[in-house]
């Protein structure tokens, strides 16, 4: 999967042992997508030689290469999107998957089945009203609002 957006946030790098004695690191970013309803995406690269092969700082705008994953601990559910390659990218190009206006699609009607009835004849397009419309009822009370509250 992929992703662009910008850099917002570069968390502190995490280190560790495993259990079988390895080291380990992970660096975790904030990225934030461009978009009409920018998202805010939490990611890491694990492992020292990604660390320095994607060196990442805030402000850099990339296109995301990554994993999700999910796992299960103490009866929950997490979810990790482990990043495994990050390239520069044009802040200005289109993003694939972006909304693109599209002509309308006309759909073929289908065959008719053999033996089965006639197709019933579409319906007359929509027509809107014109004209003067007539007030609500009195409804006793000397109010004209028919809504029950």
């Amino acid at each position: 999967m992929e992703i662009q957006g910008r850099i917002i946030e570069k968390l502190p790098l995490q280190t560790g042992v495993s259990k079988q004695g390895n080291n380990w690191s992970k660096q975790e970013y904030v990225l934030e997508t461009v978009e009409s309803y920018p998202k805010k995406v939490h990611f890491d690269f694990f492992g020292e030689d990604r660390i320095n092969q994607y060196n990442l700082e805030v402000g850099q705008f990339i296109k995301l290469y990554f994993d999700i994953e999910s796992r299960p601990f103490n009866g929950r559910w997490y979810t990790s999107i482990r990043g495994w390659k990050a390239e520069p990218a044009d802040p200005n190009a289109p993003v694939a998957g972006a909304t693109v206006a599209a002509a309308p699609v006309q759909m073929a009607a289908p065959a008719p089945m053999q033996g089965a009835a006639p197709a019933p004849a579409p319906a007359a397009p929509y027509a809107p009203q014109t004209g003067i419309v007539a007030p609500a009822a009195d409804f006793g009370n000397g109010s004209t609002d028919d809504l029950p509250f």
